[in-house]
């Protein structure tokens, strides 16, 4: 009985990650920002800068060490294997999202996209704005260190999306962030990349400040959550079961 209700646990695991590689949904995410930081995405954004500093190439990068007391590089390592295979399972066409699995080195990356993190609604334009964090593991005996890299930010724009547009409903094309990679056939919709360091709250006077202190708030939350899940896969395992005692 026990099997098959770590079996069923593990199966729902993987069909709430989904295919798309997240710790957890954009309607989650949101949640989890506003509990902790409120809905006035502005002032959260401007009171979380007071916190952050840019590295040295201008992305925004966390970093924290978890301790894990008693528990050897190879113990570790394979708990967060099992987590970062069981989080990131490879897309649809095979793509894999973990970059670098290295045992001896005791190290693992992960490159993972996390698609529409924000939609905004502006005066001319629609936004649509996702993150792809770089998750690098450093594996030493007892302890791990957790580095969480976010470069810029990869938006959808729509260019007759946007308040002063409001035509007619059929009109629009609001936004269409499900429109695949590279595509060029509709007019309105182009794709760009914002540099974190040349938007708000990094910088006060910024025509997209709304759509970047939402996406600087959830960049930040996602952090948290990537942290919070490391630890505890490392506390508790993926399903609570993968302890030596079996």
């Amino acid at each position: 009985m026990m099997k098959k209700l770590l079996f069923v646990a593990a199966a729902c695991l993987m069909a709430a990650v989904g295919v798309q590689a997240q710790v957890m949904k954009a309607a989650d995410l949101e949640k989890y920002a506003k509990e902790r930081y409120g809905d006035k995405w502005l002032d959260a954004a401007m009171n979380l800068a007071s916190q952050l500093t840019l590295d040295k190439n201008d992305n925004l990068t966390y970093q924290e060490v978890i301790e894990a007391a008693g528990k050897t590089k190879e113990q570790l390592y394979v708990a967060l294997n099992y987590w970062a295979t069981a989080t990131f399972p490879p897309s649809a066409n095979g793509q894999t999202a973990i970059t670098l699995n290295d045992k001896e080195t005791g190290c693992i990356i992960i490159t993972s996209t996390i698609p529409d993190i924000v939609e905004h609604m502006g005066t001319l334009n629609k936004y649509s704005v996702s993150i792809t964090p770089i998750i690098r593991l450093d594996i030493k005996e007892g302890r791990v260190r957790v580095t969480y890299t976010v470069q810029s930010y990869d938006v959808l724009a729509d260019v007759s999306g946007g308040w002063l547009s409001l035509r007619d409903k059929d009109e629009r094309t609001i936004g269409d962030s499900k429109r695949k990679k590279g595509d060029k056939t509709n007019a309105n919709l182009y794709d760009d990349r914002w540099e974190i360091a040349r938007h708000y709250p990094f910088v006060e006077k910024d025509p997209q400040k709304r759509t970047c202190a939402k996406a600087l708030v959830m960049t930040h939350a996602y952090s948290n959550a990537i942290i919070d899940k490391v630890e505890e896969a490392l506390r508790s395992g993926i399903v609570g079961g993968e302890d030596d005692d079996w």
